[in-house]
């Protein structure tokens, strides 16, 4: 429990960095107006109930339309861990050392063949409708771009490492949670997200590069077997109400 108490803070902290890595966050304002059909400046000006809740709705499809993927991704992980007792010391040494090496590729340390290749699918035009919304959340949950691909893919190990499959999901839906909940706010206040974004955009590799840095020092923590002693130190530290609902 205390290592899954570590590991949802590691995975919101994952999600978030995600959201503002190169690869997402200048995407944001035309993933907005793709799924809602409006101009950003109709999206700036959509004080109207009606026309903000439609932003609203787009943006809550959208978001559990990539969260499907997720956790779909989370649970296929934990199953084929279990079925090789991926939670043994000498497994975890090797997703371990997968954590590393996507985080050496992020920090700009190590290049990984075929990493640099774009594999997200797209869409010349939006299916019509909310079920379309949708589609393009799945679309976007199953593109893997160098960016948040080794992200993920860091976040899949962890979960493979899970004791049992709702724990794994857990961890992919704590994710999500930490992409969808920065690109809800930011679409529904789109004309804040622009300006904050162009104080933002210098940072964008160092938040890469964030990215990174937190893989690798995971990565090092799981092969040295650290992980699991910090997480029951931090369980002292654990409000005991939320400890029993984690």
């Amino acid at each position: 429990m205390e290592s899954q108490s570590l590991g949802l803070f590691v995975a919101f902290s994952a999600g978030l960095l995600s959201f503002l890595s190169p690869c997402v966050l200048p995407l944001v304002p035309s993933y907005a107006t793709f799924i809602t059909g409006m101009s950003l400046d109709e999206l700036a000006q959509a004080e109207e109930r009606r026309a903000r809740r439609a932003v609203i709705v787009h943006g809550l499809l959208f978001v559990s339309g990539f969260t499907a993927v997720f956790l779909a991704l989370g649970a296929s992980a934990t199953f084929l861990g279990s079925l090789v007792n991926y939670a043994s010391r000498g497994v975890e040494v090797v997703g371990g050392a997968l954590l590393v090496l996507f985080g050496l590729y992020l920090l700009g340390l190590l290049r990984l063949p075929g990493a640099g290749r774009e594999w997200r699918m797209h869409l010349a035009d939006k299916p019509a409708g909310y079920l379309g919304t949708v589609l393009v959340g799945i679309t976007f949950g199953a593109g893997w771009t160098p960016c948040i691909g080794p992200v993920l893919g860091g976040i899949l190990t962890l979960a493979a490492t899970r004791g049992t499959m709702g724990q794994g999901m857990g961890l992919l839906a704590v994710y999500s949670a930490g992409l969808a909940i920065p690109f809800l706010v930011s679409t529904v206040l789109i004309e804040r997200f622009m300006g904050a974004f162009m104080r933002l955009r210098k940072w964008l590799k160092w938040i890469n590069r964030i990215n990174g840095a937190m893989l690798l020092l995971l990565g090092l923590l799981m092969m040295s077997g650290e992980f699991s002693r910090m997480a029951a130190a931090m369980a002292g530290w654990t409000p005991e109400w939320l400890s029993s609902k984690i």
